[in-house]
């Protein structure tokens, strides 16, 4: 998401080429987009084997980035592509962090030994960047915190941001139809991936204690392990037995109907246990839908408590899980009960939104990055 969303603005102020995994794109109006897939020798069925195919496209990018003045990488997965850029084709290496390896430890569940091989991809290739940027001011203490050895003056502090023009208000109805959500009911909702990392559990733990009255819809999918899958299936059905009203909605939705159903919330909820800013926060508060979120890394940098909507302590969250849930609860159950609360919060996030994450304003401090290193 913030790859898209930046190349668009920064192709408008440097000659910019996307190098992405998967399938070829449509060449559309924004930058130029090389596509690659890993090598079919790397594919298996063992849980390392993503690793080592994610490694493979790294190789395939550093051969591709010739002839660039300059290579940009996002996330381990790309990190040590650009890395083996910068080494072959003598350029800076600019690597923004959108998490780090050793602050999710639930990764060695999903991928086994292959956990060891992203730790070593982003370890190398931020030590070793000419210029990190971090995300939020969390994301840099984090960055300072896990690899010291990355120079302080190395580190650069560039926002995620939202196109506030596609994330608006939707005031129609048709995908809440086709999902079986009653239109000018209240309801909370969930948006994001099936991950320890998002907190989906605790949601569903919290679940029990909202207004039953309320509805839940849960846009989750693409779990991590099977395992996960069959623990958050078991917990929806039971909700579903227990207090109805419940959601869930597996498949990727495209973003037209995310934003419809962010729009007709009452609350999102964003019970992430690690999260370097949260652009999914961002997209809800462009809807103009109050946030009930963990007040974790970057994200009370995003929502503002009691202003664009309500943060909840995670400090007890791991040795208290119950606890957890039940301040989740609580606060979800304040916004619900209150429509006029809700109305308020939402529109001060919109506006919040709208004025201080703007992308292009992004690209520009992205661009300036670049001149000092060119």
């Amino acid at each position: 998401m913030h790859v898209d969303y930046l190349s668009r603005s920064l192709a408008k102020l440097v000659p910019l080429t996307v190098h992405a995994f998967g399938s070829d794109r449509p060449q559309g109006d924004g930058p130029r987009v090389v596509s690659y897939s890993p090598w079919e020798a790397v594919n298996g069925g063992a849980p390392y084997a993503a690793a080592l195919a994610t490694m493979s496209v790294d190789l395939a990018f550093a051969a591709g980035v010739e002839g660039a003045s300059l290579v940009h990488s996002h996330t381990w997965y790309a990190n040590l592509g650009g890395h083996l850029g910068k080494l072959v084709h003598g350029i800076p290496h600019v690597a923004t962090t959108h998490s780090l390896e050793p602050l999710r430890p639930w990764k060695a569940e999903q991928l086994g030994g292959g956990y060891a091989l992203s730790a070593f991809c982003e370890r190398t290739a931020v030590e070793n960047a000419d210029a990190v940027i971090a995300v939020s001011r969390a994301m840099r203490d984090d960055v300072v915190d896990c690899y010291p050895a990355v120079d302080p003056e190395r580190l650069h502090v560039i926002l995620n941001g939202i196109d506030s023009e596609e994330y608006r208000p939707d005031p129609d109805t048709d995908v809440l139809e086709r999902h079986g959500v009653r239109a000018g009911e209240p309801y909370a909702i969930f948006v994001g991936r099936i991950t320890r990392q998002k907190g989906v559990t605790h949601l569903l733990d919290a679940a029990a204690s909202i207004d039953s009255a309320a509805q839940l819809v849960l846009c989750a999918g693409a779990p991590d392990t099977p395992e996960l899958g069959a623990e958050v299936r078991a917990k929806v059905e039971s909700l579903q037995r227990e207090r109805g009203n419940v959601f869930w909605i597996e498949e990727m939705l495209p973003r037209p109907d995310v934003i419809q159903l962010l729009s007709h919330a009452a609350v999102f909820v964003c019970p992430s246990v690690y999260e370097p800013l949260g652009i999914v926060n961002l997209e809800a508060m462009a809807c103009e839908t109050a946030v009930v979120a963990t007040a974790v890394g970057g994200i009370p940098e995003v929502v503002v408590d009691g202003e664009t909507g309500y943060l909840v302590p995670f400090d007890g969250g791991p040795n208290d899980p119950d606890g957890f849930a039940a301040q989740i609860a609580e606060r979800v159950n304040a916004v619900l009960r209150d429509p006029a609360l809700a109305r308020r919060l939402g529109d001060a996030g919109r506006r919040r939104a709208v004025a201080e994450f703007s992308w292009d304003e992004i690209a520009e401090q992205t661009e300036a990055l670049y001149r000092t290193l060119v």
